[in-house]
């Protein structure tokens, strides 16, 4: 099911590529990937990350939606075991746990956060709700102003316009649920969640 995946977003960046009246090379130049990995992309023989269709989103004019969804419309999306798409930093990991399905909504990810990692000066906002789950280690979660001490099984739910951040002092790991839900643009609040952590 992931190679059919992987081979029907190859083919939708294709179409929209030649759509535009962009060559390979063309594209590569507007969205920063190189030539080959954007061949490899759309023959289906490479598994692009988040942050890959994003880049070629923006490229091609279109939402990350749009590259995701399924021709069939099916209205259920079935993943194994860590096989989703996954955007990997020395900060952080992040795996998609469902994309694809149409006028999506929610957006779960499970995001594993690198010991000492700190963007509770830098807080994000975003419309929509936000829920966080504890799945394994200790992370301090600051909403608002108020510090939250989450462990292995806590969670929070919350208006994701408040400023909100997070920061992990320990010397291990930490590996959250979290579930983003906007009505505006479902791709928002990971996109801010990934820039605030790419930031120094």
């Amino acid at each position: 099911m992931v190679e059919n995946l992987e081979l029907s977003i190859g083919k939708r960046i294709k179409n929209y590529r030649k759509k535009l009246g962009f060559t390979i090379r063309d594209l590569a130049s507007h969205c920063g990937l190189s030539a080959n990995a954007i061949s490899l992309i759309e023959r289906g023989e490479n598994s692009p990350t988040i942050s890959s269709l994003k880049r070629l989103s923006v490229a091609l004019g279109i939402s990350l939606n749009e590259l995701l969804e399924e021709e069939d419309n099916n209205p259920i999306v079935y993943i194994k075991n860590c096989q989703g798409m996954r955007m990997k930093h020395p900060k952080f990991e992040i795996e998609s746990l469902g994309y694809g399905m149409p006028n999506q909504q929610l957006e779960p990810y499970c995001v594993t956060v690198r010991s000492g990692v700190d963007t509770s000066s830098r807080v994000i906002s975003h419309p929509g709700q936000e829920f966080v789950y504890c799945l394994s280690g200790e992370i301090d979660y600051f909403i608002g102003g108020q510090q939250y001490k989450m462990k292995e099984g806590d969670s929070l739910l919350f208006d994701a316009l408040s400023p909100h951040g997070w920061c992990n002092p320990n010397p291990e790991e930490v590996r959250l649920l979290l579930v983003f839900q906007s009505l505006d643009d479902a791709h928002l609040a990971h996109q801010r969640h990934v820039e605030v952590g790419l930031l120094d």
